[in-house]
């Protein structure tokens, strides 16, 4: 048995054991992922994005775009004033922590510092 396992996160057992890709409880059954336990005290919760004003951005948002913005391959870029609707919050590449699609232009990762929410 593995002595780095964490208890049981309902009923604090301490005899857990994995089983795949899940820590199970043998007294009460509960089963999870071993990183969930770790994001419960305080990971992803503590992340919080915001956007070129300071507003609080979660997923499902509609926000507007406010600066001009070049798209590799495209002879246009995307002008400031876009609607963009129904953004999904995401830990992307090179600070781009917004996934969205825009009408004309098709699915893409923005930066939280280039949009407002509208």
């Amino acid at each position: 048995m593995n002595e780095n396992l964490p208890p049981c996160p309902k009923c604090s057992c301490e005899y857990t054991y994995e089983m795949n890709a899940l820590v199970v409880c043998p007294e009460c059954g509960h089963e999870w992922v071993p990183a969930e336990s770790g994001a419960d005290t305080g990971g992803p919760e503590d992340r919080v994005v915001r956007d070129s004003v300071g507003n609080v951005l979660t997923d499902g948002d509609t926000v507007v775009v406010v600066k001009a913005l070049k798209v590799k391959g495209s002879p246009s870029g995307i002008k400031a004033g876009t609607k963009v609707r129904n953004i999904r919050l995401v830990d992307g590449v090179d600070g781009h922590d917004i996934d969205c699609r825009i009408d004309g232009f098709g699915a893409m990762q923005l930066k939280s510092s280039v949009v407002k929410k509208g």
